[in-house]
């Protein structure tokens, strides 16, 4: 039975670095993002990582069917039983569906939604500062982006929060501390639901 870990916070929240961190500390725990789980599905030569590379090199948004699959695909083939993945769901289509899939499937449990709460300022400040440092700036880093990408997250959030609540499922953590006091704190959380 694989364990499932959901990381999901704005952009700027740092969910990617402490997923990954949690995951290098530990040698039983698979970290995932989705874009990883779609190039590795692309780089497969399956029948279903052809469909999905279509819609990407078109730009388009995959078919969430597609997406939960590969995504549910992904974790069964995890090399370990305790897997995270950050940035999903991002709609509540996307919850919805995942929930129907999982609700389904008997290989993988559901454990908790991790929501790394920051302020709008804060993400910002790290969103535009990364830019502002950075000697590649990332095409997604510039205040335009950053407030469409915002609302993309917020739209959907309160109703995330309350599926996930009414399961007992969602943990908010604080992602305004150091990046060593989010990861300890997730780390923490996550360890005592599965120990």
């Amino acid at each position: 039975m694989k364990k499932l870990f959901l990381i999901i916070g704005a952009p700027g929240s740092g969910k990617t670095t402490d997923a990954e961190l949690i995951a290098q500390k530990h040698k039983n725990i698979t970290h995932y993002s989705t874009g990883d789980m779609f190039r590795a599905e692309v780089a497969s030569g399956s029948e279903r990582g052809s469909i999905i590379d279509k819609y990407i090199s078109a730009g388009n948004i995959v078919p969430i069917d597609i997406a939960i699959e590969t995504i549910v695909g992904a974790i069964k083939k995890a090399p370990n039983d305790l897997v995270i993945i950050d940035g999903y769901p991002r709609s509540g289509e996307q919850m919805s569906e995942l929930d129907k899939y999982l609700a389904k499937e008997d290989e993988v449990e559901l454990m908790n939604v991790i929501e790394v709460e920051v302020s709008r300022e804060t993400a910002f400040q790290r969103v535009l500062g990364r830019a502002a440092d950075a000697e590649v700036v990332r095409a997604d880093d510039n205040e335009e982006v950053f407030l469409n990408r915002m609302k993309l997250f917020t739209d959907p959030l309160s109703d995330i929060q309350a599926f996930y609540t009414e399961r007992n499922l969602l943990k908010v953590i604080s992602g305004e501390g150091t990046i060593d006091q989010i990861v300890s704190e997730m780390d923490t959380f996550i360890q005592s639901r599965v120990s």
